[in-house]
């Protein structure tokens, strides 16, 4: 049964919303509720990838990456989980001139940020991740530090030790509504009852444009659907595979179990929420295959799935506070790198709700920066 009250409501169960309760819980926030309409990550967390890196082009990325990084890090100590982490470096190979150039300076950037990422030639690329064929590649960049855990294991982490510290997380509940009483968020309307909140904090995710329509704000969201597929077992494969990114096509792959986990976008998939899973995409897949990694052709190919990508206009999330209704905050639309931002976009959550100063200005990401200010595109997009 829902509370008639909350000091806290989260709306979305995946990564970022358990991330927010188990930080505002930790903090000593009481009567923190959290409401997903379906299971704990059953949105897009649990049909992401698994990768973790803090290789961007923009600052605010690289500062969320990079302190989402040392979070997975000691994960199993706080909030006390084990995830699966395996640091074995993410891999960009590039094959034109325009691209070496601008990882060359995002790589500059990330330097002096403290990340140890770097360019290297071909050669040591193929070294480091031996599937790959060469042809027409240029140069690529590799950060030893970057890898990729389970994010399953990563949202059971976060939502027992939120309800450890009091946190109240409700599965299978819709918000249906939203009302606005005196400028602000007040009754979220569910179809298991109304809750008089003090806060209302989005993490919908893919669902958040709807939810934010409801308090007059404008979270400029799109679903689109990527889908992910994995090998047979591959007995020859080596233990120690990089998250590898042909970034020309965003075919990427990376070790899972005794296999391969493959996947890249399509530039013909339509926006909507297309949950289920679908062949039409394995053509494009396999002709990214047949160029890149052909040793991998004659691998048999096991159970695929679908989830959704949130999309915004600049691919950069949306985080902060409702200029309509100030008692409303979302952390949204992360084009693909919410689950790997979800530790420090927890952290800012909430120091946002405190009133403080986060560890990065994430002022650039308020959702009115569509409304003609300029906005800051992040280009390393997968």
């Amino acid at each position: 049964m829902l509370p008639p009250s909350a000091g806290v409501v989260i709306v979305g169960g995946g990564a970022i919303g358990t991330s927010i309760a188990f930080h505002l819980g930790e903090a000593g926030v009481p009567d923190v509720v959290l409401l997903e309409r379906d299971r704990l990550g059953a949105g897009s967390t649990c049909r992401a990838a698994g990768g973790v890196r803090a290789q961007f082009s923009d600052e605010i990325n690289i500062r969320l990456g990079a302190r989402s990084l040392a979070a997975f890090a000691r994960f199993g100590h706080r909030p006390g989980q084990e995830i699966d982490l395996h640091r074995v470096g993410y891999l960009f190979l590039l094959s034109t001139a325009e691209d070496v150039e601008s990882f060359e300076r995002d790589v500059r950037l990330q330097n002096e940020l403290g990340v140890t990422s770097r360019m290297i030639d071909v050669a040591e690329a193929k070294r480091l991740s031996p599937l790959i064929a060469t042809d027409g590649l240029l140069a690529a960049a590799f950060s030893p530090d970057d890898g990729h855990c389970t994010p399953e294991s990563v949202v059971l982490g976060y939502a027992t030790a939120a309800r450890r510290y009091g946190a109240q997380l409700h599965t299978e509940v819709t918000v249906t509504g939203i009302d606005v009483i005196a400028g602000e968020a007040r009754v979220v309307h569910t179809d298991r009852g109304a809750i008089n909140a003090g806060t209302v904090i989005c993490a919908a995710g893919a669902w958040s444009q709807p939810l934010g329509e409801m308090v007059g704000t404008a979270l400029p969201v799109t679903p689109v659907r990527r889908q992910i597929i994995f090998t047979e077992p591959m007995p020859d494969l080596a233990p120690v595979v990089p998250f590898t990114i042909d970034f020309a096509t965003s075919y990427y792959f990376h070790r899972e179990g005794l296999g391969l986990l493959m996947g890249m976008s399509d530039p013909d998939q339509a926006p909507g929420y297309h949950l289920q899973y679908s062949d039409a995409w394995l053509p494009r897949l396999g002709n990214a295959v047949a160029t890149r990694t052909p040793s991998l052709l004659g691998i048999g190919l096991g159970n695929g799935w679908a989830g959704l990508y949130e999309v915004t206009p600049d691919h950069n999330a949306l985080i902060g506070r409702s200029a309509q209704t100030p008692n409303f905050l979302y952390a949204t639309g992360f084009s693909g790198h919410g689950f790997l931002q979800a530790p420090a976009v927890g952290e800012v959550i909430r120091d946002l709700y405190f009133g403080r100063e986060p560890f990065v200005d994430v002022g650039p990401l308020g959702a009115d920066r569509f409304a003609g200010a300029a906005v800051r595109p992040e280009s390393h997009i997968v």
